[in-house]
């Protein structure tokens, strides 16, 4: 499953830079100015997974490969881009295309770096992007409302179907995003909802850009309070990264980048962080195939039947299943090897209603 994070905020926010650091690349220009990135950077980064490694140790196979995410710096939005401002419409096109949404919040002070605002207010500036994002979303909405309208003149199962975007439009004129909206099972506003791709229907995770005095203590850091006050409204995830560290650490070997991040009072790396909080936040997991040709990672939506997850490999799996044998994570690693898993009794075999877990190694059987 293909997992694509879209990058926005305001113009100098420091999105390109994190791109560059979560990417450990500079291919994404950084400067001050505003649209400085037109067209969108985008580029495919390995999930970290120390399961993976650990794995191969056992197996020694011809390969490893690691799941992946698709990062997407999309250009700076202002105020105005759901009416076309600043390339609006080209930019929140391209926000459609992506699963998740990390919106960067500068919470950093520098007078050298020009804020399209006038001056750091994380929740100003999280306030205008939502606001625009809310617009646009009301623009796709009416259109379908009016062309459904039209249709359910002569048609009354589409009148439903109207009801129900009545309802959602009046929650997004009351400025809720559509992923707040209820959806009980079997309501035509589903059907809705997975045609209109709407912008506030994606998971927001809010990056609060800090300045590297700002790393410790954090607590003081008082544009960093106000994002974390406002993501608990609605229970947004927050993470917290210094992008430009993050970026010259990004050029630094492995044990040198772990030092300094150590040196900050830092745990993880930004991507490490990010990537983490976007699976838990899409509800994703990892589950495994190990043997002499390769050890890899697949991911999937928890809560994934053994068919379903086998067709991720290929659909020819998901059609043919017959059962799927499993080794959980901590089993494997505890005997060894998928013999002494079998000789100690850890393997289950498996049918079709079973839900893969996080770190299973699955060998999936089929026929076709």
């Amino acid at each position: 499953m293909p997992l694509a994070v879209g990058i926005v905020g305001l113009p100098n926010v420091g999105k390109s830079t994190l791109f560059n650091a979560l990417t450990r690349t500079q291919q994404a220009a950084a400067a001050n100015y505003p649209f400085c990135t037109i067209e969108p950077n985008q580029a495919t980064v390995p999930v970290p997974d120390a399961r993976l490694g650990a794995l191969a140790e056992l197996v020694h196979p011809g390969r490893v490969v690691a799941a992946t995410v698709d990062f997407v710096d999309i250009a700076g939005l202002v105020r105005g881009a759901s009416k076309g401002d600043g390339l609006g419409n080209q930019f929140l096109g391209r926000i459609r295309e992506v699963n998740a949404i990390i919106h960067v919040v500068r919470c950093f002070e520098n007078d050298d770096v020009v804020h399209v605002e006038g001056g750091v207010d994380p929740v100003r500036d999280i306030q205008i992007i939502e606001t625009e994002l809310l617009l646009a979303d009301l623009q796709t909405l009416e259109k379908r409302m009016d062309r459904v309208g039209r249709q359910a003149r002569a048609d009354k199962a589409l009148r439903a179907e109207v009801a129900a975007m009545e309802g959602l439009k009046a929650h997004l004129d009351a400025g809720k995003p559509a992923r707040q909206y209820p959806r009980p099972e079997g309501d035509p506003v589903l059907a809705v909802l997975a045609d209109l791709h709407l912008l506030t229907d994606k998971p927001v995770i809010y990056c609060a850009n800090l300045g590297d005095g700002d790393l410790a203590p954090r607590d003081a850091c008082a544009p960093l309070a106000a994002v974390r006050e406002h993501a608990r409204a609605d229970g947004t995830a927050v993470i917290m990264i210094a992008a430009q560290l993050e970026a010259e650490l990004s050029a630094m070997a492995e044990a040198e980048r772990t030092e300094m991040l150590a040196a900050y009072g830092l745990a993880e790396s930004g991507l490490d962080q990010t990537i983490r909080m976007a699976y838990g936040t899409l509800g994703l997991i990892s589950f495994f195939t190990a043997g002499p040709m390769e050890v890899r990672a697949w991911t999937i939506r928890a809560g994934t039947r053994a068919p379903q997850a086998a067709g991720v490999i290929h659909g020819d799996f998901e059609r043919g299943f017959i059962r799927a044998e499993v080794i959980g994570y901590d089993d494997y690693i505890r005997h060894g090897s998928e013999a002494a898993c079998r000789a100690a009794a850890a393997l289950r075999v498996e049918g079709k209603e079973y839900v893969v877990q996080d770190g299973d190694v699955v060998h999936f059987l089929f026929n076709v």
